[in-house]
């Protein structure tokens, strides 16, 4: 093996070993799972009386920002009914074929896990009502006037959807998920912390309990954040051969461009540049990722939710807006015509 081989090969490995890691902080235990307390009560019910009765849990969506465990959820349904489940994508369903293909090949009682739902043909989505409501596939064969459909029954399964962008679903879809819509919130300190110390158990890091506390101040209230921030800072320790204190945090944190609150070197740059370029603002999505460089999806799905949720940005009818917080956390002095607005 050649030295570029021996790297890729490296590269590799390291590439695996995180995503082994990441399975293995995801919670297998209901009491594990930190948070979305309301969520929990209302699925403990749906799954309670659906093994009183024998039957599959009606069909179920989670919605919200990504990293708030909507994929978790679903392996802990799996595994409290003890059902087989299916994984895929909305992306990765590209035909109806596809849909049908793996409708056909499940078993009675299998959970159907589909994340990013949103991104499903229109088309496709048309297959999928009758499987979700009447457990039925009806399939098209030939074309012209000598089409016909063929109607195909399927074994009585549960669906369970993800999706971070619940206003791309069409209302017949949401409306046919009858076992509830859960919208997933993001979580407080504490139970980041609790999230924290125990990815640090399994991961049998020595960290200090202040340094708990800065990891997740920083984590921007996700689970999937602060579990990645937790795994860079642990990589940082190890090279200084030292155990994981708040000043180690501190440092490995500024070297990856997370500041005290969790913005990111992206989010700075887009409160500065709604600031400096465009006088705080109001100004467009498309006109911002035009003068950035970036594309309005990574602004509307990773940078905005969370700026808007410590208050330092505002989504107005005529565009995004720096507020009275966000010039003070950078430290800016907002002009007086601005100021005179809030009073």
């Amino acid at each position: 093996m050649n030295a570029e081989d021996k790297k890729v090969d490296e590269t590799e490995k390291v590439y695996v070993e995180d995503q082994v890691l990441d399975q293995t902080l995801r919670p297998t235990r209901w009491d594990d799972y930190v948070g979305q307390d309301p969520i929990k009560q209302n699925l403990n019910i749906l799954l309670s009386a659906a093994k009183e009765r024998k039957h599959p849990p009606e069909h179920v969506l989670f919605y919200g920002p990504p990293g708030l465990g909507k994929t978790t959820l679903a392996h802990l349904i799996a595994k409290e009914i003890s059902a087989p489940i299916k994984i895929t994508s909305g992306p990765a369903i590209e035909r109806v074929g596809d849909l049908a293909s793996i409708l056909t090949n499940l078993s009675a009682g299998d959970i159907l896990f589909i994340d990013e739902i949103h991104r499903l043909n229109k088309t496709i989505e048309e297959v999928l009502y009758p499987a979700m409501e009447s457990g039925v596939l009806d399939i098209i064969i030939g074309k012209g006037p000598s089409a016909r459909t063929i109607q195909l029954d399927l074994p009585s399964f549960t669906l369970i959807a993800a999706t971070t962008r619940i206003a791309l679903l069409s209302s017949p879809l949401r409306s046919r998920f009858s076992g509830g819509v859960f919208r997933l919130e993001f979580y407080s300190q504490k139970e980041i912390e609790e999230i924290v110390r125990r990815s640090a158990k399994i991961l049998k890091i020595e960290i200090e309990e202040e340094a708990i506390k800065e990891i997740a101040k920083r984590s921007r209230f996700t689970p999937r954040t602060a579990n990645y921030l937790l795994k860079r800072c642990r990589d940082y320790a190890q090279i200084k051969r030292v155990p994981l204190s708040k000043e180690m945090v501190v440092e490995a944190l500024k070297l990856l461009g997370i500041d005290e609150v969790g913005l990111s070197l992206s989010d700075k740059n887009l409160l500065e540049t709604i600031i400096n370029k465009f006088n705080g603002g109001p100004v467009g999505l498309n006109t911002l990722s035009a003068s950035m460089s970036e594309e309005e999806t990574t602004i509307e799905e990773f940078n905005e939710p969370y700026l808007i949720q410590i208050g330092f940005l505002e989504r107005t009818p005529r565009g995004r807006t720096a507020t009275a917080r966000g010039y003070g956390h950078l430290k800016i002095k907002m002009p007086e015509h601005l100021q005179n607005k809030l009073l």
